[in-house]
């Protein structure tokens, strides 16, 4: 549906974007994620039609987008803020966009209805924004953009203006919207867990450039470089050189287990990545295993945080296990993993 081929934008002697390519396809919920300065934002902005590009081109439906001004483009953009009216009420500001296109009052008052309806607003119809919980002026963000029914629907940091209850709470209620609505939505966010809970697939951006693509759980369990396993979710990071098919050599640990997602050549510089709860904590006399101390322990609920100081390693080993830990602080341990709950990828991608 919307095609993204090349395109490059430059602000001075920073690279915004560069050369990037995305397809995104009819009714797919798809995120753009990265840290903050990585070209995200500047890339909706184009799609939006309030940036230009230095080079590249963007089609809807194979038509250019980029020969169109912002108000002839079928798509909404949602700002971070909101954007609300403060004085018009609920309803009013919802109404905005369709009096303006000059629609006949029945059929606004009955768009405006559905949607409200939708988002689950229509007893708030006539309160003014200030009357509102964060949560509540979101979904009218949401219910202006979507009831022109527009092709694609842009989002940019939709919750980050929520607590993290309410952030839960709306990221149900927007994959909720977006499979009845039917609209394809597109969000900028620097969230992981966002991106994760939310998209179909996620795009993983830095310095401009497009990292990886891919559904969240492949994402998450398959990231093809080092910038992607480090930033999408925790991480275990070992450096050392590509053994064959069964792990990397490591000169302060001798073999680690891993599993290579692409062909190494033997020697060739590695990084082995395993995520926290991959780790398994085993006694201090165990066979197998990398000796450690732990050094504290968290408790957030259903999981606990284990932090392992490793010498050789420069920063502690994360484990995560379900439930309480019977590990306390200071006990000896050793941490180990299996080969196939590890993945091995060059340091250079």
């Amino acid at each position: 549906m919307l095609k993204i081929d090349g395109v490059s934008r430059r602000f001075g002697d920073v690279t915004a974007l560069d050369n990037v390519s995305l397809e995104i396809g009819q009714g797919e919920f798809f995120a753009l994620l990265g840290p903050s300065g990585c070209g995200k934002t500047t890339l909706l902005r184009i799609i939006a039609g309030f940036e230009t590009p230095d080079a590249g081109a963007v089609s809807l439906d194979g038509d250019d987008l980029l020969s169109r001004p912002p108000n002839r483009r079928p798509i909404s953009l949602m700002f971070q803020s909101y954007a609300l009216f403060p004085h018009m009420s609920v309803a009013k500001n919802v109404a905005y966009g369709l009096e303006r296109e000059g629609l006949p009052k029945g059929e606004v008052r009955q768009r405006v209805g559905e949607v409200l309806e939708t988002v689950g607003l229509t007893a708030h119809a006539a309160r003014k924004p200030a009357q509102l919980s964060g949560g509540q002026r979101q979904r009218v963000a949401l219910a202006r953009s979507i009831v022109k029914r527009p092709r694609l629907l842009l989002l940019d940091e939709p919750l980050s203006a929520l607590d993290k209850k309410v952030r839960a709470d709306m990221q149900l209620e927007l994959k909720r919207l977006q499979h009845e609505v039917g609209i394809t939505f597109v969000v900028v966010t620097h969230d992981q867990e966002e991106a994760m809970s939310l998209a179909d697939r996620i795009a993983v951006f830095d310095s401009g450039s497009v990292r990886q693509v891919d559904q969240p759980v492949e994402l998450y369990e398959r990231p093809r470089s080092p910038f992607v396993a480090d930033f999408v979710g925790a991480n275990n990071l070992f450096r050392g050189t590509a053994s064959g098919l069964d792990g990397i050599r490591s000169e302060q640990f001798g073999m680690l287990p891993g599993t290579p997602l692409t062909e190494l050549a033997a020697g060739a510089e590695a990084l082995l990545a395993v995520r926290p709860e991959k780790i398994e904590l085993a006694e201090e006399n165990a066979t197998r295993g990398l000796p450690g101390s732990v050094l504290d322990v968290s408790f957030y609920g259903g999981v606990s945080h284990l932090s392992v100081e490793v010498p050789g390693h420069a920063k502690p080993v994360l484990a995560a296990v379900q439930g309480a830990s019977s590990v306390r602080a200071g006990a000896k341990v050793k941490v180990r993993w299996d080969a196939q709950d590890a993945v091995i990828m060059a340091v250079d991608q």
